[in-house]
């Protein structure tokens, strides 16, 4: 079964930071966005697409025993913690951070004169407890073109390693070309078009900004009307 969700079903805010304002697309409920229908998606419980303007910060604030994956889609994204230490992202360039028992941190626009758009996914741990650490790696679009690259994963050797039962995957997908992705049992997709398209998926329109929830279902097969940017992610549904 696949559940096409629109750009305009999806919530969005807006308010409001340090030293400017944000635009979000928030995906399942968060903060002041609850939606009964729209909790999680398996171990995946967060997916917000976040866009920062020139300059601001989202101050230090706290977390604990989540699994954080960050993408950056735009611009250049800064994550620091209480100690001022982090990463800097470029577009297409993923971090993994393991919250564990606890961390403060804040994620910032890294470009004074321009936006930046960063897509933040939460993942339920597999054990909790977890000393905090932070990892990145670095992608260039040729790396993802026509085919999904595995960013984060419990199970691919060169991706960042994830203390959840979830994988995150990337694809710049020219015009015309397809995709396939096999489902294994007890488990589900989530297929976000953050750019371009739009994109058939097993014969489903999925637009720009829109997304595909897959479920109960083999394989994907995708087929990109428009060159798109695209992230897959595959959980465990709990």
């Amino acid at each position: 079964m696949i559940t096409v969700r629109r750009p305009e079903d999806i919530y969005q805010a807006e308010g409001d930071i340090q030293n400017g304002t944000f635009h979000g697309r928030w995906h399942f409920s968060f903060d002041e966005y609850h939606d009964p229908e729209y909790m999680q998606f398996g171990t995946l419980r967060v997916f917000n697409d976040d866009t920062l303007s020139p300059g601001a910060v989202w101050p230090l604030h706290y977390h604990r025993e989540i699994e954080v994956v960050t993408y950056c889609a735009g611009g250049e994204f800064r994550h620091a913690d209480e100690d001022g230490e982090g990463g800097v992202l470029k577009k297409g360039w993923v971090q993994h951070t393991t919250i564990g028992k606890g961390m403060y941190h804040s994620e910032i626009n890294n470009l004074p004169d321009k936006p930046m758009r960063f897509i933040q996914m939460w993942f339920f741990p597999s054990e909790s407890g977890l000393e905090p650490s932070v990892g990145q790696k670095r992608v260039e679009r040729a790396e993802r073109t026509n085919r999904l690259l595995p960013l984060v994963s419990n199970e691919h050797m060169d991706a960042l390693p994830i203390h959840s039962n979830a994988q995150v995957h990337s694809s710049f997908l020219q015009a015309g070309r397809t995709l396939d992705y096999q489902i294994r049992d007890w488990r589900g997709v989530y297929l976000y078009v953050l750019e371009g398209g739009p994109v058939q998926v097993n014969n489903h329109l999925v637009p720009a900004l829109g997304a595909a929830k897959v479920v109960e279902e083999t394989r994907l097969h995708v087929k990109a009307e428009t060159d798109a940017e695209l992230l897959l992610v595959d959980v465990h549904l709990i």
